[in-house]
């Protein structure tokens, strides 16, 4: 019985730390990649260990943080362009019914246009460029940083803003204080949903049409046919994309809606 009730401490203690639950799932998935690796051709699924090794004299000795680096700048770029104006066209169509209206069938369009088809437009018009890549990845996020922070908006509280008006607070005041805040959530919901999406856009911009960044040293691995370089690459991006969820958006994001009842 004193065994059991140690064991039960013990596993209420491992599961409800998110820590340790997140370590956990970390180490399966490892052990799963490596008895898949040793089943099948190193070839064709190379082993954790490998890849790291890869990792490590590639990012020492290799071009891996020069690329990384230019496909970072190329999404900080894209998302500050698509969270600007996605945020302004959505809080004004979320707030004027005239001008959602005319503007809703150009966003229908944009949204559902595929994203493959918008990056060739954009080569094709503005050559193969950095223009061109960064607009075609831009324009692929912002309809849906628009849809998310319009119906933020629609869904704002007008009974705290009438509040606003009795004390006659300047509009200033009243949108950064009073409107902002209830907004914060569909804009993290945004940044969130843009961070994992643009970056993935921009690798495919950077494979049909740009001669650096982890795109580029993608196809270049797929043409020679590299699957342990291409892993340790993806391994270089994912762990920064990781970091700055982790980081960056969830510290802000908690800080923001620390006036928002528990």
């Amino acid at each position: 019985m004193f065994n059991n009730i140690i064991k039960n401490k013990f596993t209420n203690y491992f599961f409800k730390n998110s820590i340790n639950v997140r370590i956990l799932s970390f180490v399966l998935l490892i052990l799963v990649w490596e008895v898949l690796a040793l089943l099948v051709k190193s070839d064709v699924l190379p082993t954790p260990k490998t890849v790291l090794i890869i990792f490590f004299n590639e990012m020492i000795y290799g071009e891996m943080l020069y690329h990384l680096g230019i496909t970072l700048w190329r999404v900080l770029l894209a998302f500050t362009i698509a969270m600007l104006i996605g945020t302004g066209l959505g809080i004004a169509m979320g707030s004027k019914k005239n001008l959602n209206i005319m503007l809703d069938g150009w966003h229908i369009l944009l949204l559902n246009t595929p994203a493959l088809v918008i990056i060739i437009l954009c080569y094709v018009w503005f050559g193969l460029n950095e223009i061109a890549a960064i607009t075609a990845v831009s324009l692929n996020k912002i309809p849906n940083v628009l849809v998310t922070i319009r119906e933020g908006t629609r869904a704002i509280d007008r009974k705290i803003l009438e509040v606003a008006d009795v004390f006659k607070v300047s509009y200033k005041k009243k949108f950064i204080n009073f409107f902002l805040p209830q907004l914060y959530p569909f804009i993290m919901a945004a940044a969130r949903g843009g961070i994992s999406l643009i970056w993935k856009i921009v690798l495919v911009v950077e494979l049909l049409g740009r001669s650096n960044g982890i795109g580029f040293k993608l196809n270049e691995f797929f043409n020679l046919f590299d699957i342990a370089s291409l892993f340790a690459y993806t391994l270089s991006f994912v762990t920064v994309m990781i970091f700055v969820e982790y980081a960056i958006i969830s510290p802000i994001e908690r800080r923001l809606n620390k006036w928002r009842p528990t």
